[in-house]
């Protein structure tokens, strides 16, 4: 009977203990801290606007980032010429300059700086020069006597400007010269009071000032300048070394948002309103909402697809097409060598793990989104 009655109370008191054990089991689970996410800080050389800063908010507001555990903070410095430093001294670790800073601080004889570019973010030039409409200034010789305006002095924009005005004769600071205007809208203020005869701007901030009541005129740029790479993601070669992975997991996030905002622009306009409520428009949206999509949609398409409609592989850099560019810059005296190591400066490693995501999947979230 003992023995029994023992067993009896085993038995009864099992759930009990099974309760008081999936009770620890919960309270552990919840107690445990989650995993940390990654950490990083990108450097921009201009503030984001709705066409880049789209992407940004998408990736953000559908969890790209975190879905690859990384935290991603955006940081907004004063000009191309302020990344390379920082990144130099790991103050950020992840920077999205052009790439005339970087090849122009290239010692003809020395190792390569410890940085690399790993993502192409923009695989063709959509810098421009661009006067009044009303102007007669129609071509890059025209400029001679003129003033150019970028938003600071510090940009890396400028070291291609000074070459494309020698490709047509002129001495940058004898026959032309080249002024702060200051960004955006100081920039089209200065042009509209003719402070300044053309702005050096990236093509999106052109599509704006038109949009704001000021027409332009696009100068026509030689092809190969037309044809180079305007920005990528650049990281300390440490980090593409040691970390590879964490730049993988960016671009493959960055990749998404991209691809997200070709199919459907409109809903990553309205997330990036969303998160910058300041410049969300506060009347007429649809005028508005129509307006920015043309904007994303010019932005979008040479990143996305080549001049023949073809699309593009994510992040890949065509070094073919910067050899030919780095043999202009140094021939009109911006580079010192044009044998600079660019298989060191611009890395396709990582590209193949940009696109690793299911495609279709993605492109049915995207049509789905309001």
């Amino acid at each position: 009977m003992l023995v029994t009655s023992r067993f009896r109370t085993r038995l009864s008191a099992s759930p009990l203990l099974r309760a008081a054990f999936a009770t620890l089991a919960l309270s552990l689970c919840l107690s445990a801290p989650a995993q940390a996410l990654d950490s990083v800080k990108v450097g921009l050389a201009i503030p984001p606007t709705v066409t880049d800063g789209s992407v940004q908010a998408i990736a953000e507001e559908l969890g790209f980032f975190k879905q690859e555990d990384l935290d991603v903070a955006y940081v907004v410095l004063p000009g191309a010429g302020a990344l390379l430093p920082q990144l130099l001294q790991k103050t950020i670790t992840v920077a999205l300059p052009l790439p005339e800073t970087l090849l122009a601080a290239h010692k003809a004889g020395e190792k390569p700086l410890p940085v690399a570019y790993f993502y192409n973010a923009g695989p063709r030039n959509t810098l421009e020069l661009a006067v009044r409409a009303d102007s007669d200034i129609r071509s890059l010789a025209d400029l001679k006597g003129k003033r150019i305006g970028v938003g600071a002095l510090t940009w890396g924009t400028i070291p291609q400007t000074r070459a494309l005005m020698r490709s047509v004769g002129l001495e940058p600071g004898r026959d032309v010269s080249i002024v702060a205007a200051g960004v955006l809208g100081a920039g089209f203020h200065a042009l509209r009071e003719d402070r300044v005869q053309a702005l050096n701007f990236n093509s999106s901030w052109i599509d704006i000032m038109e949009d704001q009541g000021i027409p332009a005129r696009r100068l026509d740029y030689p092809p190969v300048f037309r044809r180079m790479v305007v920005n990528g993601f650049l990281a300390h070669r440490s980090t593409l070394e040691q970390n590879p992975a964490l730049l993988e997991r960016f671009g493959r996030a960055w990749t998404k948002a991209l691809a997200v905002c070709d199919l459907n622009p409109k809903a990553c306009i309205a997330a990036f309103w969303r998160k910058n409520p300041s410049v969300a428009p506060q009347a007429d949206r649809d005028k508005a909402l129509d307006a920015s999509t043309r904007l994303l949609k010019r932005w979008i398409e040479p990143v996305m697809r080549d001049e023949a409609g073809a699309a593009r592989v994510p992040g890949a850099f065509d070094l073919t097409i910067i050899a030919a560019y780095v043999r202009e810059m140094h021939r009109y005296g911006e580079f010192a060598t044009a044998d600079l190591p660019l298989d060191a400066y611009f890395s396709n490693a990582l590209v193949p793990g940009f696109a690793r995501f299911d495609r279709a999947a993605l492109e049915a979230q995207a049509r789905a989104l309001p």
